[in-house]
């Protein structure tokens, strides 16, 4: 509940006339009763000018309760609304921070659903908190003490009661409790295996997977409808059974009401006022006990949102002035395992780069020079070990500097929906015209960019559906080397590229990167044979390093590849 007090203070106002709203209005719902029995008093009587006087004054009661309860809901409805988009914000800010290690914990599809379906719960239990938390215990408190004040003779009805409707809501409710904790796991799962078959629609089909797709979201749907099965059946013999008990509660205050009223006819009067007051004690219980269950499936919801805000991102960036960072790289010891690993996928790297190198890394499929690269943008920390930039611990930099001075170009290029020049801007934030024609012609994206009506202000649609891979990568190769980093990094990021093509983007760089420390990662020894430098990695170690013609000449592992690749290119 610490998430909600905090985010409460900002509408401290709003929430305490909301408060205001809801007493008024539970006072004028107890007083109503009361003016209608003297009504009927005043009828049996045949006061004339009293009827008239108190049919005005009930008006007016129920008026100003009516009106009271359209200014809670407006005010309960802006506060709900606004704190819960608080800690939407607060939350996504959060994720912000994560470093690879913490999202993959979480899984991105989980965060989602806590970012969307859990802020909607913690929203509902705001709405509930100011419109029914205040007016249960007044109405029930103030129902109870009203019905003993109209006919006290009839008390062990009232008793009889709200231990009747309480035993039916503690049993049936404390069941819904568990219940809602498993509902909100199976969403994350159908959420999950939605955006799996979405996202890798093409391999379904290819690969004709539809009917085992569907058997795997047919069992965790089934689940869940279980689930929402059982609640329901449990809400819909709750409801007639407090129906029946309210009716019950009618039927008994009427046959003895009848005996009272031989001794004291007065009390026929009052008979309407009672049973009001009974049917209020009721539906206090009842919906207080709504409540409880719909806040037990938020407070899961708050557990689950508080996992994210307690998480502590596995990376941390020191508090210190921001500087300027020269292109050298340096791994001293380097040993790095993933998490649930019991293998290094890098085992005591060491090496020295100087700026304006052109390093190419070469190896086996796992053999770690994806996370060796990913080391020096400071993606994930060593566990042993210690990478230098500029000569300076990346423990030691301030982030905007690391992220000024290095530039990463993944393998699998991702672009947001919006426009290019927006995409772009993302390597450069004040990136002009001329900068983007500098930066495209060096990818080669200018190429299909200047056929597009609206050049840089061309749309991309979400997942950038409207450009093939080739044109992605080339976009993405166009988005790091914009700033003209003092490092780049190249994730065989030129692999959707045809061979005419990626030689262009090499010489480019070679020409008009000139001074930029560039590594290269690549699966083709052709992408990185005019390096200065090639590494070649090898079970997470670092097995050999040279030019491409020391390699050949004294690494077995370089060998096999470029014999491999050789021999294919032949046939």
């Amino acid at each position: 509940m610490d998430i909600l007090l905090k985010h409460a203070k900002k509408y401290r106002v709003d929430i305490f006339w909301a408060v205001v709203m809801v007493v008024i209005m539970a006072v004028s719902t107890l007083w109503q009763p009361k003016l209608l029995q003297k009504v009927i008093d005043a009828i049996l009587k045949d006061q004339g000018d009293k009827i008239t006087s108190l049919g005005i004054y009930l008006i007016v009661v129920a008026v100003i309760g009516l009106l009271a309860g359209v200014v809670n809901t407006i005010l309960s409805a802006k506060v709900a609304q606004s704190m819960s988009a608080d800690i939407r914000e607060t939350a996504f800010r959060k994720i912000q921070t994560f470093s690879f290690g913490n999202i993959e914990r979480f899984q991105a599809g989980n965060i989602v659903v806590r970012l969307t379906n859990d802020i909607t719960q913690i929203q509902t239990l705001i709405m509930t908190i100011l419109q029914t938390l205040i007016r249960v215990p007044i109405l029930f408190v103030g129902a109870f003490i009203l019905a003993m004040d109209t006919i006290p003779d009839l008390w062990w009805i009232i008793v009889i009661l709200i231990v009747a409707v309480l035993g039916i809501s503690m049993l049936t409710f404390g069941r819904m409790g568990r219940h809602f904790g498993l509902m909100q796991g199976l969403i994350d799962r159908v959420n999950e295996l939605a955006k799996e078959n979405l996202m890798g629609v093409r391999v379904v089909k290819s690969f004709n997977q539809e009917t085992n797709e569907e058997k795997r979201f047919d069992k965790v749907s089934d689940d869940l409808n279980a689930q929402n099965i059982y609640v329901g059946t449990l809400f819909s013999v709750l409801i007639p059974a407090f129906t029946l008990i309210g009716n019950m509660a009618v039927v008994a205050a009427i046959y003895f009401v009848g005996d009272l009223a031989k001794a004291d006819p007065s009390t026929v009067t009052a008979i309407t006022s009672f049973i009001n007051y009974l049917m209020q004690i009721m539906f206090a219980i009842i919906i207080g006990g709504m409540m409880m269950t719909f806040s037990a499936r938020a407070m899961v919801s708050i557990k689950r949102l508080r996992e994210i805000l307690d998480e502590e991102p596995d990376i941390y960036y020191t508090d210190v002035p921001e500087e300027n960072l020269t292109g050298s790289v340096s791994f001293e010891d380097v040993s790095f395992s993933y998490e649930g690993d019991d293998k290094p996928t890098l085992k005591h790297i060491n090496f020295e780069v100087k700026p304006g190198e052109m390093i190419g890394i070469v190896g086996a499929t796992g053999s770690g020079k994806t996370t060796l690269a990913q080391m020096i943008p400071r993606l994930f920390d060593p566990q042993e070990g210690m990478v230098k930039v500029g000569g300076k611990n990346l423990r030691d930099i301030n982030e905007k500097s690391l992220r000024k001075t290095v530039a990463f170009v993944l393998q699998k290029a991702i672009l947001f929906s919006g426009t290019i020049a927006d995409n772009l801007r993302q390597g450069k934030e004040d990136a002009a015209e001329e900068d983007m024609d500098v930066a495209s012609q060096i990818a080669q994206a200018s190429e299909f960019i200047n056929r597009l009506p609206a050049r840089y202000d061309a749309e991309v649609e979400e997942r950038s559906a409207n450009f093939s891979g080739g044109q992605k990568q080339r976009l993405s190769i166009t988005r790091g080397v914009i700033g003209k980093p003092k490092i780049l990094i190249l994730d065989d990021s030129t692999s959707a590229l045809d061979a005419q093509s990626e030689k262009l983007v090499q010489k480019a760089l070679n020409n008009e990167l000139k001074a930029t420390t560039t590594f290269v990662i690549a699966e083709k020894i052709s992408s990185v044979i005019n390096a200065d430098r090639i590494f070649v990695m090898d079970d997470g170690e670092l097995v050999g390093e040279g030019t491409h013609k020391d390699l050949v000449e004294n690494s077995q592992i370089y060998q096999e590849i470029y014999n491999t690749q050789k021999g294919k290119e032949t046939v």
